[in-house]
């Protein structure tokens, strides 16, 4: 799978310079200025897009995976305080049939 990406990554680099080519020649016409500008700024959308897919999940989502991390160590936490409260009201209750 990662071969897979790394590969369609490649190819949108390629594709996005390609764009990004002709994007400088009609903006350097006069008269298609007004087509070379966005077609600049879908070549750098490709560009931004191909290098996410040539990098792993974590270093282009970022924030994604911490958010993941956060959810997986609070259940984590969570499941470790319900164990300890049971385990103090278990001694408790001894303590107090004594």
């Amino acid at each position: 799978m990662r071969f897979v990406r790394g590969l369609g990554g490649a190819l949108l680099w390629i594709g996005a310079s390609l764009l990004g080519l002709v994007a400088v020649l009609l903006c350097v016409t006069v008269i298609l200025l007004p087509v070379g500008i966005p077609l600049l700024m879908l070549a750098r959308r490709m560009f931004t897009r191909s290098v996410a897919l040539m990098l792993p999940r974590a270093m282009s989502h970022p924030v994604d995976e911490g958010r993941k991390k956060g959810k997986k160590l609070s259940r984590k936490a969570r499941k470790k305080a319900k164990k300890k409260a049971k385990r103090q009201a278990e001694k408790a209750a001894k303590k107090l049939s004594r």
